[in-house]
């Protein structure tokens, strides 16, 4: 029984929905949720480019240490120049009430540090991920947002797209049948000079950046947490890059029910992001998986082939994260993927580094 486009259109927009639908039903007569934007790289740019796609969402200030970079983001966004803050003086948005939330975008040594400051200014906090450099951080991250009674929720786009959300419906319904074991993998060759190489600004190697996903998406392709985590490290190209970091890391999970998972990240080589699911009743794959855009899935279960692509394109992800995390802010509910998913995922990324015998 071959699915057609439009029914994988169908399903990806069923599964969505069904994350998602305090917030799409109930947009209508929200107002816009404004966000700071704190710090202008690259990451920030598809943000806001996904706010710009909403209906319930806003940037409303900037926060960057280049002045005049944010006032050419300013006009573009329509942010008055007197809704740029410095790093030092980002306390006075405490007292910008067009400022409901801000989006951590700054590398990740300092995201704990932005997410305490904003919480103890009274603003909700949507982080990318990874969430910081240590479990201590991810805790006081928590605690902080917590004890100012604002809401933490961080970036993992993949939970609110359909590509994904169509794999974990799958699964979840048995149409793989008993899933035996998972696959899943991303890197790219990295470009000396990149902060990621700086341990003291990224905190790891390819793990924290984009090993993150592999490791995620294990977990909620299961629905299981791992008991039990085994790892190796290696630098291959002694060119100068990896004084500080990794270059690989591979690593295996078991989970209660007996699921196996095999993950590799790099900073050596192109590695398309995906995985493979492997089911008594045949396969699911994402390839790409990770992707801003660009997602594939392939399925070949119980006489089904699936090979569909989705259209989405970039910013459609963030876009769908903020709008999420919006409808939570007005409305007073918990986001889907709160701080403690991205502490899960730091408790992990610490055994698996510990095993490999690298300390952080």
């Amino acid at each position: 029984m071959p699915l057609t486009r439009r029914d994988f259109a169908k399903l990806g927009a069923l599964g969505l929905a069904a994350r998602l639908a305090p917030s799409l039903n109930a947009q209508t007569g929200e107002r816009k949720t404004g966000y700071a934007v704190i710090g202008l790289g690259r990451i920030a740019g598809h943000f806001m480019g996904g706010i710009r796609n909403t209906t319930n969402s806003q940037v409303t200030a900037l926060v960057s240490g280049h002045r005049d970079k944010a006032e050419r983001i300013a006009d573009q966004y329509g942010v008055p120049h007197s809704s740029i803050y410095s790093y030092e003086d980002f306390e006075r948005i405490a007292e910008n009430k067009a400022v409901d939330a801000v989006y951590v975008a700054l590398p990740n040594s300092m995201h704990a540090e932005y997410t305490i400051r904003a919480a103890k200014a009274g603003k909700h906090v949507l982080c990318e991920k990874p969430m910081s450099t240590s479990v201590a951080e991810a805790d006081a991250m928590i605690a902080a947002c917590k004890a100012a009674s604002v809401k933490l929720m961080i970036a993992y786009r993949c939970h609110y797209e359909p590509t994904n959300l169509k794999a974990v419906q799958l699964i979840r319904e048995g149409a793989i049948g008993q899933v035996q074991a998972i696959e899943s993998a991303f890197g790219f060759n990295i470009a000396a000079g990149e902060w990621r190489l700086n341990r003291k600004l990224a905190g790891g190697g390819p793990l924290f950046d984009v090993g993150i996903y592999s490791l995620n998406a294990c977990r909620y392709l299961t629905g299981e947490e791992p008991e039990h985590i085994s790892a190796f490290a290696s630098v291959i190209d002694h060119d100068g890059r990896f004084k500080e970091v990794e270059e690989n890391v591979a690593w295996t999970m078991k989970f209660p029910s007996g699921i196996v998972a095999s993950c590799n990240t790099t900073y050596g080589a192109p590695m398309n992001g995906f995985f493979r699911v492997h089911g008594s009743k045949g396969t699911l794959e994402g390839a790409p998986a990770f992707n801003y855009d660009g997602l594939h899935l392939i399925g070949d279960f119980g006489g089904t082939h699936l090979d569909e692509s989705n259209p989405a394109r970039d910013p459609y992800q963030f876009q769908a994260q903020a709008e999420h995390f919006s409808h939570c802010v007005q409305n007073g509910l918990d986001p889907k993927t709160p701080g403690e998913e991205g502490l899960r995922d730091m408790q992990y990324i610490t055994q698996i580094y510990r095993s490999a015998g690298i300390s952080i």
